[in-house]
């Protein structure tokens, strides 16, 4: 039997890239990736299959893949008896109703009646049943977003991430439907092998010690002796700081980790109070 979890993932896009990242981070080392379908990892038991997006929830529920790495509108879309086993917080993403921008919104009821194109039918169908609102859902592949312009469409609902495809195609943003991010699921009705349940728990601890150092700066330095009960006040360290005997008696060395948009702030205060040598390190992973 063959032990090596199999893991569905997006082959290309802003996901498949962070993704990618995410799992080297992991110390995932694979083979090539270009144009193959199915990968396995040189050094842990996982082997990647690529695939669009929208077939991923349906290749685990259906036990092609074991687990799968998809935005979690991908999961309600095509609502397929598969569970969340971990939000992955990268290709946040939202669902929004969006409208020329030259008409004067006036709340959900301008809805009514209306066309709208969208690639996310189930989505929409549920939050207007919701509402209460009656429109027209026009179902199109690719991009939504020309819909309006070319009379297909009197608005759209659609991903939007920066906003910049809405702007250039004159379109405004009026209802954010649903947050999305990238998730890990598995199938809601079918367990997993001892082997590789035991490989998903070590592969989620990798990704927890990566996704716990994002952020965050290790930092060290020298301090007086007199000094020290002030900085330790100052440091926002996660416990406490460590403490160490320099070789001069009436100094220490203390290390701590702190938040990186907290650094400058924080370094400031620290050198008032007498720190000196003060370093400052890039963490790669955090095992907590």
């Amino acid at each position: 039997m063959d032990n090596k979890l199999r893991i569905a993932v997006q082959s290309k896009g802003r996901l498949y890239d962070e993704t990618m990242e995410l799992l080297s981070e992991s110390g995932i080392k694979l083979t090539a990736v270009k144009r193959t379908l199915l990968v396995p990892a040189r050094n842990f038991p996982v082997e990647l299959l690529f695939l669009r997006d929208d077939d991923i929830p349906e290749s685990v529920a259906n036990g092609t893949a074991d687990i799968g790495i998809v935005g979690l509108n991908e999961v309600m879309e095509k609502e397929k008896p598969v569970e969340v086993v971990r939000e992955l917080g990268f290709s946040r993403c939202h669902l929004s109703l969006a409208i020329p921008q030259h008409i004067d919104y006036n709340g959900l009821s301008w809805f009514n009646g209306k066309k709208i194109a969208t690639s996310y039918p189930v989505i929409l169908s549920r939050f207007l049943k919701e509402n209460a609102i009656k429109a027209d859902i026009h179902v199109i592949t690719g991009s939504v977003e020309i819909a309006p312009g070319i009379g297909l469409a009197d608005a759209i609902f659609d991903i939007v991430s920066s906003g910049s495809t809405l702007v250039s195609n004159n379109l405004a943003e009026v209802e954010n439907v649903v947050e999305s991010q990238a998730v890990l699921i598995k199938a809601a009705d079918r367990s997993l092998s001892n082997a590789k349940q035991a490989t998903l728990d070590e592969l989620l601890f990798r990704f927890n010690a990566v996704k716990a150092a994002e952020g965050k700066k290790y930092i060290l330095m020298n301090v007086p002796k007199e000094k020290l009960d002030e900085i330790i006040g100052i440091l926002p360290g996660m416990k406490s700081p460590t403490v160490l005997p320099l070789a001069n008696a009436d100094w220490c060395s203390v290390h701590s980790v702190l938040e990186e948009k907290r650094l400058w702030e924080i370094v400031g205060k620290l050198k008032a109070a007498g720190a000196e040598g003060i370093l400052a390190l890039d963490i790669e992973k955090m095992i907590l």
